[in-house]
């Protein structure tokens, strides 16, 4: 009988802990399934919906009762046309979206990216919507190409503005600059960012567009112009954070060498902390601006490098008295090379902490054929011996190292145990071990292989071919005799390589590579 009970009791015991079990199973799949957002309050839900596209935030109106309207109150409105498969679906529903919207509610942000022509009905539509809202308005961005009068008078009625987004092109295939006003008044402006505008010098020849923008804090420049002026003055005490996407030029209708149609940026900055630079390396600044500079951000493939960029980019880094940061693509550092006696000169980069180079392959022949030459100047000085061997090497169809020799230690003359990282996207280019091991401290931190394949026992087989053919075996030969740091890399490629490099070429002729407008919203 004893053990009968015993029997049941563990039978009992197992039934309960059976249904304990099956009840916290069935209210963690309850607590799951709750919708905990639905409880938060309804300022807290509009603000989270303000950071999605418009588009997604119209599909939440099924979600519930609760929701159905909720999206008419939302205080952003992101319109970007790549949303829509159709320029015709994209207009019916910002036609829709200006309609059905609650129009009590306050915008406080607007953001129109449509990236071709905009049809002059809808883009007077956004800009009438835009005005009838503009007191609370802080954030406004618009790439398109339509009418510029329209736009700036819009954007002139929105005295509210924090943050300032253009980008206007003409109508059609016209890529004429739009012309800068110099009425434009935003008192409370901290961040602009232009594209396709013209600056007017004037009476006086210098060109200030920005002088009237008493808070601004960040300034991105892409792709503008200065009209009748050779200097570009930016002058601001609260400037911190500038961008300059491609070099300013003259609009000019006679044809002229790149570096005489460049205008002089004057930078009177005495608080500016970020400098970050896209494109050929012709852009010459002069004035105080640089010397407070902290962080710096440097890319250029340079497809039509010079000699002159070369000096450009040194006098450059000579202002840099105070960066932290240093980031460049190993373009730059190779047309940093072409310098003479380049680390003879005396740098000022004391405070250097880190810095971050992406390695890009070199597609210029005008580029590589001076990088080549400046090595056999530099070679001739030493010895005929290593001129001899760099012709070997050249004539074997051996490139120039990726990071010049010596380049790293030159820009740390003065902050020798500054960090040095180096990324790719292009890790099957280059010898990554090679480069690391070469420079003292360095680091692969990332990489993305493309179009993958990891170098092959032929390629290292090469190498070493290499090595015994431009070097003679010699135990007696000094150190300086040693064959020049060549990538072990020949151009002779198989056709799917050859393919694989002309459908990269392609993509970094198409794609706009280094977002600079982080400044924008």
């Amino acid at each position: 009988m004893r053990g009968m009970s015993d029997d049941l009791e563990e039978i009992m015991i197992r039934e309960r802990m059976k249904k304990r079990r099956l009840s916290e199973n069935q209210n963690e799949e309850i607590y799951e399934n709750e919708d905990r957002l639905s409880d938060l309050p309804d300022c807290v839900i509009l603000h989270i919906l303000s950071f999605l596209n418009t588009k997604h935030v119209v599909r939440t109106c099924v979600l519930s009762t609760r929701w159905k309207h909720l999206w008419k109150r939302i205080p952003t409105l992101i319109l970007h046309s790549s949303r829509f498969s159709t320029l015709k679906k994209f207009t019916v529903f910002v036609h829709k979206i200006l309609t059905l919207r609650d129009t009590s509610s306050a915008l406080h942000a607007l953001d129109l990216d449509r990236r071709g022509n905009i049809e002059p009905q809808l883009l007077k539509k956004i800009l009438n919507y835009v005005c009838s809202h503009n007191n609370h308005l802080s954030k406004l961005g618009i790439s398109v190409r339509g009418d510029s009068s329209f736009i700036l008078s819009c954007v002139s009625s929105c005295r509210a503005l924090t943050s300032l987004q253009l980008s206007i092109y003409p109508r059609g295939n016209d890529f004429t600059e739009t012309l800068f006003p110099k009425s434009l008044n935003l008192p409370l402006l901290t961040s602009l960012d232009l594209t396709n505008f013209a600056f007017d010098g004037g009476e006086t020849g210098c060109a200030e567009p920005f002088l009237v923008f008493t808070k601004l804090n960040s300034l991105v420049i892409c792709s503008c112009k200065v009209k009748d002026a050779s200097t570009l003055r930016i002058s601001s005490e609260t400037l911190v954070n500038l961008a300059i996407d491609s070099p300013l030029k003259k609009i000019s209708f006679v044809v002229q060498h790149n570096l005489f149609n460049i205008v002089m940026i004057e930078l009177s900055t005495p608080n500016l902390c970020t400098f970050k630079f896209t494109g050929d390396l012709v852009q010459k600044i002069c004035g105080s601006g640089l010397s407070s500079v902290k962080q710096v951000n440097i890319y250029s493939r340079d497809f039509s490098a010079l000699a002159e960029h070369a000096l450009v980019l040194r006098s450059w880094l000579l202002d840099f008295a105070n960066v932290e940061s240093l980031t460049v693509t190993s373009t730059v550092l190779q047309i940093l090379s072409l310098v003479p006696d380049l680390l003879e000169v005396k740098l000022s980069l004391c405070y250097l902490k880190s810095m971050e180079i992406e390695l890009i392959p070199i597609y210029d022949i005008s580029l590589l054929l001076l990088i080549k030459e400046a090595m056999l100047k530099k070679a001739a000085a030493k010895s005929r011996k290593e001129v001899a061997m760099l012709r070997k090497a050249f004539k074997a169809r051996l490139e120039p190292p990726a990071i010049p020799d010596g380049i790293v230690d030159f820009l740390r003359q003065n902050s020798p145990s500054a960090e040095v990282k180096i990324t790719t996207d292009y890790s099957s280019n280059f010898n990554l071990k090679q480069i690391e091991e070469s420079i003292k401290g360095a680091k692969i931190i990332k990489y993305r292989p493309r179009f993958a394949a990891p170098a092959s026992p032929a390629a290292s087989a090469s190498s070493s071919e290499f090595a015994s053919n431009a070097s003679p075996a010699s135990a007696t030969e000094p150190a300086s005799a040693a064959p020049p740091n060549l990538h072990l890399c020949r151009t002779e490629k198989d056709d799917k390589s050859s393919n694989e490099d002309k459908v990269e070429k392609h993509q970094l002729s198409t794609s706009r590579h280094w977002v600079v407008k982080e400044f924008s919203y």
